[in-house]
């Protein structure tokens, strides 16, 4: 989805207003009280938003017309990547310097959406070097990966984890191919890590058409799953209810507004209750938003810069 950036792997100790994380729905990680959000009903909106080019921020510019509720519920940072270490042949987390820019100032470009009520998710996607969440070696391997997400979720904040199984180019640097217990093993471990925070998965990739081994199936311990496919309807292949899912995807600024409008319109139709967008720029896309909202929760969408 993007042309991945490359720079050093850092960690820099975050600012004192985001070292306790975000327990959902209630507080910010500062221990402040999120604003509680005006009462919106209808589908959960979603947007991806490529911090390589924009802001996190963009997606708190939004409200409904009528009732002034967030546009938005949930906004996904894209992307940290899964990478590859030749040496300990491991796999390992890793943000870009945008991602991590974004990480490190939580202060100013998480905590202003999560007081809004906005939940701000990671997402995680391959890295063109072999390593992917559907081959790790060992159920020990994908638990310490696990253990990864689960921290990085913990100290910046975050509200939980997304899957992208994008790119990982299985076989590169001599890695193996898809297995069928490996991305059982990480969504249990991840799940038993964070009961309280939110899972989703953007259905693509060998991890998503292999959720059940061992008599083991994890589709129950996502909380959304959504199709990856911007301007098409397709529901995904997972055990989760309607309520839970995006058949429905929509790239703001490509799809036509009379698709996005036409998909907001089959998703309240046919009882689904997420639809998911995807690059959300920093201009006023009121027009765009505004033919969604029109269909999902009967309002104009209002731009504020």
């Amino acid at each position: 989805m993007f042309a991945l950036a490359r720079g050093r792997v850092r960690r820099a100790a975050l600012a004192l207003s985001a070292v306790a994380a975000l327990v959902l729905g209630a507080t910010t990680a500062t221990g402040a009280a999120a604003a509680p959000a005006p009462v919106k009903q209808g589908p959960t909106s979603v947007a991806y938003i490529e911090v390589n080019n924009h802001s996190m921020l963009n997606v708190g510019k939004y409200q409904l017309a009528n009732g002034g509720g967030n546009v938005f519920d949930v906004a996904v940072v894209f992307a940290a990547n899964i990478n590859y270490d030749t040496a300990s042949k491991s796999a390992y987390l890793y943000f870009n310097e945008n991602v991590q820019r974004v990480l490190d100032n939580a202060a100013t470009q998480i905590r202003p959406l999560q007081q809004k009520g906005i939940k701000v998710l990671l997402s995680v996607l391959g890295n063109h070097q072999g390593a992917g969440f559907a081959n790790f070696p060992s159920q020990q391997a994908a638990s310490a990966f696990a253990k990864q997400l689960s921290d990085a979720v913990a100290e910046y904040g975050l509200d939980g984890i997304d899957f992208d199984d994008e790119y990982a180019e299985y076989g590169n640097n001599g890695t193996a191919q898809p297995n069928d217990s490996s991305f059982v093993h990480l969504v249990t471990a991840l799940r038993a890590n964070m009961p309280d925070k939110i899972i989703s998965l953007y259905n693509i990739g060998p991890a998503a058409s292999r959720l059940s081994y061992g008599g083991v199936d994890v589709s129950a311990k996502f909380d959304y799953a959504w199709n990856p496919y911007y301007g098409t309807w397709q529901v995904p292949g997972i055990a989760l209810p309607k309520a839970k899912l995006s058949p429905a995807a929509v790239e703001i600024g490509r799809t036509s507004r009379s698709t996005a409008a036409d998909l907001a319109r089959r998703t309240v139709g046919e009882g689904y209750g997420v639809y998911l967008t995807y690059n959300l720029d920093g201009s006023d896309r009121g027009a765009d938003v505004s033919a969604f909202t029109r269909e999902l929760y009967g309002s104009e969408a209002v731009y504020t810069p």
